[in-house]
Formats: structure tokens, sequence, C-alpha cells
């Protein structure tokens, strides 16, 4: 399978609440909604949590504040992204995911990557 990783930071104007609400309430239909012109198989939003045992891993390792959450989204195949990516419902749909996610994500402070998952246990 092939998988999309986008780590997100909300955009400074968004509180939490709001960004988390808009996120899992809004924008969430919206995928599931396009999922097959894309040609996902699987959606998953992972929010963080536990701000004081976050900060004590940041502290303990020196490292940059957390992402606000993950976004996963897997693909069947290599064809199935392809076709996803290139057919016009697919495009059109990228650009809808896209316009949305302005709207509450900050792209100059997020991360995206493609990725193929290797299980160890």
């Amino acid at each position: 399978m092939i998988k999309l990783v986008y780590c997100l930071r909300k955009r400074d104007d968004i509180d939490s609440d709001s960004f988390y609400r808009y996120w899992l309430e809004e924008h969430g239909p919206l995928v599931k909604s396009v999922a097959d012109a894309i040609g996902a198989s699987r959606y998953v939003q992972s929010h963080t949590v536990l701000p004081e045992l976050n900060e004590l891993m940041i502290e303990s390792r020196g490292l940059q504040p957390p992402y606000d959450g993950v976004t996963e989204v897997w693909w069947e195949t290599m064809a199935a992204l392809e076709q996803g990516m290139s057919s016009p419902t697919g495009v059109q749909a990228q650009i809808k995911l896209i316009e949305d996610e302005a709207r509450f994500i900050d792209f100059s402070q997020s991360r995206v990557f493609m990725t193929e998952e290797h299980q160890i246990f």
C-alpha cells in the first residue's frame, strides 16, 4: 500500500478547539465524499493530545513543538494513486481538498510526503 502522511499545524488565527472541530466534522466528511474520485481506500486523522507528556518528550530530547495532528491516506496500489491523482474527477477533488485545507491549516508550517509501510510487528 502507498500512504500519504500529512503533518498539520493549525493556522494562527484559529483556536485549537475550532481547528479540531473543523478538521473532524467538516473536512473529514469532505475527504470521505471524494475518496472514490481520488482512489483512496482509507483515511485517518490523529489529533494531538496529552500536552504535558508532549512537553516532557520535547524537553528531554530537544525537539521542536509537536504538530497539531497527522492525516494518513492510503491507496491499495500505485495504479490506484496515479489514477486518482490524474483523472479529471480526481484533479477536481484535489482542488476542493486544498481549498478547504486552506481554511484551517498553516501550509507553511505543515509537511506532507508519500510513504510505503514496512510492518515490523
